[in-house]
């Protein structure tokens, strides 16, 4: 046979066979004197092998390891190894297909989040934030909405254990009625600053307020300097997040952060 009639034999196609000799997974046959390639039947016979290997997902170095394993060992390690990654797989496509399922559910009834897809934590909380429910938070408008442009940021961009921590300190500013008024009435006064200078006497008013809205049992838990300040988030990342804030919205902020370090490391002494 011609590498033509050996690839169609196969159902590969003739630059398939000739790539296989590159890598060595198809010896090369004797030539005709007039210099074409004269295939047999083993040939067929190996080159049908490799098809079907590559088609359940070997990778061809993996097949050119099995090809020179007499024995069977080595394709039963690769096939176990194949397995357990589409078991694997599987199981990301079926959590995928529940986050898609989710997602629709909430296109269609008009609850989908500005910056969806979100994770299912981030999601819940702002879907609460968009209840009707006085419910404060990433909410439309404002610095709220600032922050909730922020978490979603921060899902992408920073390790999941720490957004985990911020989307659970986040929700404690919703966790009940009480809760929600002090966290309104924190935003507003934040946006009440948006025209306002840096020394304007409002600044340290809505520091104060931000820092009322955080529970005691939360300030224990946040670890020392966890703010924009952290040297863990990038610089870079944390003036993109003032230079966002109006200037006295921003000093606000920043006096409310120095406020809950002092606070959080109040808290921890109190052990």
């Amino acid at each position: 046979m011609r590498i033509g009639e050996l690839a169609a034999l196969v159902g590969v196609t003739p630059r398939t066979v000739r790539h296989y000799h590159h890598q060595g997974l198809l010896p090369e046959p004797p030539r005709r004197a007039n210099g074409y390639r004269e295939y047999r039947l083993a040939d067929a016979v190996r080159l049908a092998r490799v098809r079907r290997l590559t088609a359940l997902g070997l990778g061809l170095d993996e097949v050119r390891d099995v090809l020179a394993d007499d024995t069977g060992a080595e394709l039963r390690e690769v096939l176990t190894g194949l397995d357990a990654e589409l078991r694997h797989q599987e199981e990301e496509i079926r959590d995928r297909r529940a986050r898609l399922a989710q997602l629709l559910r909430q296109a269609e009834e008009g609850t989908l989040p500005p910056n969806a897809p979100l994770s299912p934590e981030l999601t819940e909380l702002l879907g609460r934030a968009a209840a009707p429910a006085p419910a404060p938070g990433p909410g439309p408008g404002g610095v709220s909405a600032k922050d909730g442009e922020v978490l979603a940021l921060l899902e992408t961009s920073a390790p999941p254990e720490a957004h985990r921590e911020v989307v659970a300190l986040a929700g404690t500013l919703t966790a009940d009625a009480a809760s929600a008024k002090r966290t309104r009435e924190a935003y507003a006064l934040l946006d009440g600053l948006a025209d306002a200078a840096p020394d304007d006497p409002r600044v340290a008013r809505a520091a104060r307020a931000v820092v009322a809205c955080v529970p005691r049992a939360a300030l224990r838990r946040m670890p020392l300097g966890a703010s924009m300040r952290d040297p863990s988030l990038p610089a870079v990342f944390a003036q993109a997040v003032y230079d966002d804030l109006s200037p006295a919205q921003a000093e606000a902020v920043r006096q409310a952060v120095t406020l809950l370090t002092e606070r959080a490391r109040a808290a921890r002494e109190e052990r």
